[in-house]
C-alpha cells in the first residue's frame, strides 16, 4: 500500500469521525426544544433525529461542491496533508465545545480549519474568496433571520389562532405540530450538515486522484449520510440541556415555531449551496421566540456564552487548523 493511499484512507476515517461527533454535538439542534416541551421522550425525539439526519443527507450536494470546491484553491487542494490537519482541529473544536455544553458551529469549525491550513500551506492567496464569504454571508444573515422569522410567524399565530383558544387546546394542537417541526428540523439539519463532509472526503479523493471532482461519488453520500445518523443515535445531551431548558421556557407552540422557522431558512441555505450553522439557527429562533414573551424571559447570560461561542469559533479554528498543518509538516 503505497503511503499516498494510506493517507487517503487516514483521512476517509478521521472525516466519517467528524461526521460522527458533529451528529452528536449537534443532536441538540433537531431535538432540544420537542424533549424540553416534553413533546417527545428523549429516545423517541434521537431515534426520529437519527433517522430524519439520514434521510436528509442524501437529498444533496450544493453544500459539499462549495466545501470542496471553493474553500481553498486548486492548486493546494491536492494537499493530503492540508485536508488532514483542517479535520483534526475541527475534530478538537467539536470535542472542546461538546465538552464545556457550548452549542458552537461544526460547520465553521470545519470551513475555518479548512481556510487556516490553506493558509499555512499556500498563504493568503490560496483561499478561494467566492466559497469564504458566501460562508460569512451564512454566518451573518441566518443566525439574524433565525432570530426575526419565528418573532414574525408567532406573532401571526397569536393574533390569527392563538387567542381564540384556550391555553389547553393550544398546547394540545400544537404536541403534534410540533412533531413535524422536530423532523423537518432533523432532515434540514442532515441536507446542511452531512454535506460538509461529503465535500471533505470528496476534496481528498481528487487531492489523491490529481483532479478536481465535480460530483460527490454515491458511497462517500452513503458513508457520511451514515456517520451524521450514529452519531446523532449517541445524543448530546450536555448541549440539549444549554439549548432546550436553559436559554428560555419552552411550549409546545414554541418549538414549533423555532423549528419550523430555523429548518426553513437552513434548507433554503443547502439549496443555495451555503454551509450555515444549523447551531446558530436554532438558537437563535429559540432566542426570536423567547423574546415574544418579553425580553426578560430570556436568560440572555447563557445567550451570551453562545453568542461567545459564534465569535470565536472562526479565529479559534483558524489558528488551530494553521498549527495543525505546520505540526503535521514537521514529521
Amino acid at each position: 500500500m503505497s503511503a499516498a493511499l494510506l493517507t487517503l484512507i487516514v483521512i476517509v476515517a478521521l472525516a466519517l469521525i467528524f461526521d460522527f461527533i458533529n451528529g452528536f454535538h449537534d443532536t441538540a439542534n433537531a431535538i432540544a426544544t420537542s424533549v424540553a416541551t416534553r413533546v417527545l421522550t428523549p429516545t423517541q425525539a434521537i431515534t426520529m433525529s437519527a433517522v430524519l439526519n439520514i434521510v436528509g443527507a442524501l437529498t444533496g450536494t450544493a453544500v459539499a461542491k462549495t466545501i470542496s470546491r471553493d474553500i481553498v484553491s486548486p492548486e493546494i487542494a491536492g494537499n493530503l496533508t492540508l485536508v488532514g490537519a483542517a479535520l483534526v482541529s475541527a475534530i478538537v473544536w467539536n470535542l472542546f465545545t461538546w465538552w464545556r455544553g457550548i452549542p458552537s458551529s461544526s460547520s465553521h469549525a470545519l470551513v475555518f480549519s479548512l481556510v487556516g491550513a490553506g493558509v499555512a500551506a499556500g498563504g493568503w492567496g490560496s483561499i478561494v474568496p467566492k466559497g469564504v464569504v458566501k460562508t460569512l454571508q451564512g454566518l451573518l444573515f441566518s443566525p439574524v433571520l433565525g432570530f426575526l422569522v419565528p418573532i414574525v410567524l408567532m406573532f401571526l399565530l397569536l393574533w390569527l389562532v392563538v387567542r381564540h383558544l384556550s391555553p389547553r387546546t393550544v398546547t394540545r394542537v400544537f404536541r403534534p405540530l410540533q412533531i413535524f417541526s422536530a423532523a423537518f428540523m432533523a432532515f434540514s439539519h442532515g441536507g446542511n450538515d452531512a454535506q460538509k463532509t461529503m465535500g471533505i472526503i470528496t476534496l481528498a479523493l481528487g487531492a489523491y486522484l490529481g483532479t478536481t471532482l465535480n460530483t460527490v461519488p454515491l458511497w462517500v453520500i452513503l458513508a457520511a449520510a451514515t456517520a451524521m445518523g450514529i452519531g446523532t443515535a449517541t445524543g448530546g445531551w450536555r448541549i440539549i440541556r444549554t439549548m432546550g431548558f436553559k436559554v428560555v421556557e419552552l411550549r409546545p407552540i414554541d418549538g414549533f415555531v423555532a423549528e419550523l422557522s430555523a429548518a426553513s431558512i437552513i434548507e433554503t441555505a443547502s439549496r443555495l449551496g451555503i454551509p450555515v450553522s444549523t447551531t446558530h439557527v436554532i438558537s437563535s429562533a429559540i432566542m426570536g421566540v423567547g423574546t415574544t414573551k418579553g425580553y426578560k424571559k430570556v436568560k440572555w447570560q447563557v445567550a451570551g456564552r453562545i453568542v461567545s461561542a459564534w465569535i470565536f469559533t472562526i479565529p479559534t479554528c483558524m489558528l488551530l487548523g494553521w498549527l495543525c498543518f505546520k505540526a503535521a509538516t514537521l514529521f
